[in-house]
């Protein structure tokens, strides 16, 4: 992805927000991982969210040797940077059934912490958002999944749709968390138009942060793209983007 990366600021539109005021963090990890660059022993990206990041403003973007520095003003956003591929012992993908009747067990139906989320908000319409809603496949694999049938097809999309159910899965119904960090690895783009499966598992945690896992496939089962996040717990009241004064980040 590195030869044609995009090149000049980085500008998180509302749309794209996971709170009301902030960028959604799959989202925006995804856009900065696009400026990075990869390399056969290091196929994956690293972003660390380092502050919320504001909606509606160029963003700038640097770097030093192999980290890419997103910056708001003098603010530190994000920084992302090659790294190995994901070690993960791979559950078996959810099928489009299993992930059909996950939907209907999705805790944020009833109790959403940010229901204006680009990823798999309740606020939210399939015109302008995802709307994934994963939720908890019924046998004891810890697994949750949802469908998704991509529209577009991009590298931040694909980012944006394998954080969010791993929040989920990690337990933020009624315990609100943001992404601190998420290391993804994209085989390939999905196919426009054809229904995918995002699976996500929990992988531990301590104290306030939380670990998950989530991959994307094909309607044959095929894993196409493979993400770990690390998850933190907040008070959404404490979380304020840079140099704005409000809203908070996911």
């Amino acid at each position: 992805m590195a030869d044609a990366a995009p090149t000049g600021p980085i500008v998180i539109d509302a749309a794209h927000c996971g709170p009301p005021h902030s960028g959604n963090g799959g989202w925006t990890a995804g856009l900065l991982a696009e400026r990075v660059r990869t390399s056969a022993s290091q196929p994956s990206v690293t972003v660390r969210l380092t502050s919320p990041p504001p909606l509606d403003r160029p963003l700038t973007v640097g770097g030093y040797g192999s980290l890419v520095l997103l910056q708001d003003r003098s603010t530190g956003i994000a920084t992302g940077s090659p790294s190995a591929a994901p070690t993960l012992d791979l559950p078996q993908p959810a099928t489009a059934a299993e992930a059909e009747a996950a939907e209907a067990r999705y805790e944020g139906l009833t109790d959403h912490p940010f229901p204006t989320c680009f990823s798999c908000g309740t606020g939210r319409s399939l015109e302008d958002a995802l709307c994934l809603r994963p939720g908890p496949v019924a046998d004891d694999s810890g697994r949750y999944a949802a469908r998704w049938t991509p529209r577009e097809s991009s590298v931040p999309l694909v980012w944006a749709a394998l954080d969010c159910p791993g929040g989920w899965s990690a337990g933020i119904a009624g315990r609100p968390m943001v992404l601190g960090q998420m290391t993804a690895q994209v085989h390939r783009l999905p196919e426009v138009g054809v229904e995918h499966v995002v699976t996500a598992w929990p992988v531990g945690g301590e104290g306030r942060k939380f670990l998950s896992a989530s991959m994307l496939s094909t309607p044959e089962g095929e894993v196409i793209a493979v993400a770990t996040a690390t998850w933190i717990a907040v008070d959404p009241e404490s979380i304020r983007p840079a140099n704005s004064g409000e809203g908070e980040t996911r």
